[in-house]
């Protein structure tokens, strides 16, 4: 009875994050700090949002703080760690969790250089049990969800039944139940990281073929996707679709995934606003010391004119070093003003 207790509580939990991961923002190195979290957060309230990946052993033997803090109201919110110590790896979980992070996810798809030569990253993929040993330290060490981030394979690993073994044995050795799959092998050997992510073939089939064969699986599929129409139709097969470079190079591509995907009624925000909101969190980002300079801040947000008259003057002043030298969060405001009078808006709801 008490088993079949905990077995439906799992049940609801898994149901609900599901619904919480139809759609994420993937992690992406030097990309998705929490200044960029912060601008997507005010653009999608329901979407999951990823951190760039953080190695567990900053976060063990470093400045927990530099790594792992966040701005409020960022949540839905998860830490993506590298690394293949498992011992580390559950002490980087258990930190994940205590500074309120929603789910810790492995890093096993990284083909970065700096990443294979720690041994992580895509190159764990050939290493499974590993994998396995890494999950299951990281699970019993936090009570959030540890998840993990793959490809289809690697290097000349072309076949279906690569990806489909790897999944297979992380669900009968782990308790892993959410897979995050970029559809592309990850070529280690002859590609940079900026070729993996377009060279290698997309073959979106298998990962349709791994939920079929795992249904009580959570799937989310990742990699050169970038319409909202193409959202809808992987979700026609799969959980979930996770979205990286156009939600970073075109920000209000998310604009309207709350109304679409999550069935949120409450109206999206409008440009005045939040550029309203990113002058008051760049002033207070600032004044908190830290470090922070407004480059940090606005260095995410120079695509998110995009599509606008004069969005080439808006990307210009957020990026010119002369302008951004006094650190002063009114150059946002200043470079609204450019975009906001050659436009001609209608109400943006």
């Amino acid at each position: 009875m008490i088993e079949n207790l905990e077995k439906t509580r799992e049940n609801k939990e898994l149901i609900e994050y599901k619904k919480k991961r139809r759609i994420c923002v993937a992690p992406m190195l030097d990309w998705t700090d929490r200044h960029y979290r912060y601008l997507a957060r005010q653009i999608t309230r329901n979407t999951w949002l990823y951190s760039e990946m953080v190695n567990s052993g900053a976060i063990v033997y470093g400045d927990k703080d530099r790594f792992l803090m966040f701005n409020e109201g960022e949540q839905p919110v998860a830490l993506q760690l590298g690394g293949s110590d498992p011992s580390d790896l559950a002490k980087a979980a258990k930190a994940a969790e205590e500074y309120g992070y929603n789910e810790v996810n492995l890093n096993c798809g990284c083909p970065s250089p700096r990443v294979q030569k720690g041994s992580f990253g895509a190159c764990l993929m050939n290493e499974v049990m590993l994998v396995a040993d890494c999950l299951n330290a990281m699970q019993d060490a936090v009570g959030i969800p540890v998840t993990v981030k793959h490809r289809i394979g690697v290097d000349r690993q072309t076949e279906y039944q690569t990806v489909a073994d790897f999944v297979g044995t992380l669900r009968d050795k782990t308790a892993c139940k959410t897979f995050i799959v970029h559809a592309r092998n990850a070529w280690l050997d002859g590609l940079s990281p900026k070729e993996n992510r377009d060279v290698p073939p997309l073959k979106y089939d298998y990962v349709y073929c791994l939920k079929q064969e795992f249904p009580e699986l959570e799937i989310i599929i990742n990699g050169g996707i970038t319409t909202n129409e193409a959202i809808a139709g992987h979700l026609q097969h799969v959980d979930g679709v996770m979205v990286g470079r156009e939600a970073y190079h075109n920000p209000m591509v998310m604009h309207e995934w709350d109304r679409l995907f999550y069935g949120d009624t409450r109206s999206p925000i409008e440009y005045a606003d939040l550029v309203q909101r990113l002058y008051t969190y760049s002033q207070a980002q600032i004044q908190a010391g830290r470090g922070t300079i407004l480059r940090h801040i606005v260095r995410h947000s120079l695509g998110l004119m995009h599509g606008l008259k004069n969005a080439r003057t808006w990307r210009r002043m957020l990026s010119d070093a002369t302008l951004l030298k006094d650190n002063d969060g009114s150059l946002i405001l200043d470079a609204w003003k450019e975009v906001e009078r050659a436009n001609v808006w209608e109400h943006r709801g």
